[in-house]
């Protein structure tokens, strides 16, 4: 049996009592605040426990850090994400809590696709891929299943979200 792509580490459960009320409230403006506000500190938790531990851990999120050369500055920017798995690739999409910008992170993706995330205790070595038409479609329906604010996202903007597959890569390769 192969070893997969990226570790399939989770802190928590999907089946968590916690998992319905919490996408619910996240789904309001006021809890799109609040996980805004949070993530800083869930950077840092994510950080200190290399991608084992999430503020979102007790509802089962897959959360991944994925991290991208500033395309101005040159330095490392860290995001934590959201993930969807599928075979041998996640994916990230740059909803912003249905901000009129695009996150950051996928300027910077688009300057530069190699990136790195880390999951599970280990840094890995990516490559981003947007997607476009109806795999992009198909991949941003996963995350509406997956946690129905998703939809509200995109119901709070204009613009069309960005999804991105990461791939395993060579670093720099």
């Amino acid at each position: 049996m192969t070893e997969s792509a990226f570790p399939d580490v989770r802190w928590g459960s999907e089946t968590s009592v916690l998992r319905r009320p919490a996408a619910a409230f996240a789904a309001t403006r006021p809890g799109s605040w609040v996980l805004r506000n949070l993530s800083g500190l869930d950077r840092r938790v994510l950080e200190r426990s290399r991608g084992r531990l999430t503020v979102l851990g007790p509802i089962g999120a897959p959360v991944v850090l994925l991290t991208t050369t500033g395309r101005k500055s040159g330095q490392p920017r860290i995001s934590p994400l959201l993930y969807v798995r599928e075979d041998d690739r996640i994916f990230v999409a740059g909803s912003n809590f249905g901000g009129e910008r695009h996150p950051g992170w996928t300027a910077n993706l688009r300057a530069d696709p190699h990136a790195t995330v880390t999951i599970g205790g280990r840094d890995l070595p990516v490559r981003a891929t947007e997607l476009k038409g109806e795999e992009r479609e198909r991949i941003y329906a996963e995350f509406m299943e997956m946690v129905r604010v998703y939809d509200v996202y995109r119901g709070r903007t204009d613009r069309e979200i960005r999804v991105f597959a990461l791939a395993r890569s060579d670093p720099r390769g």
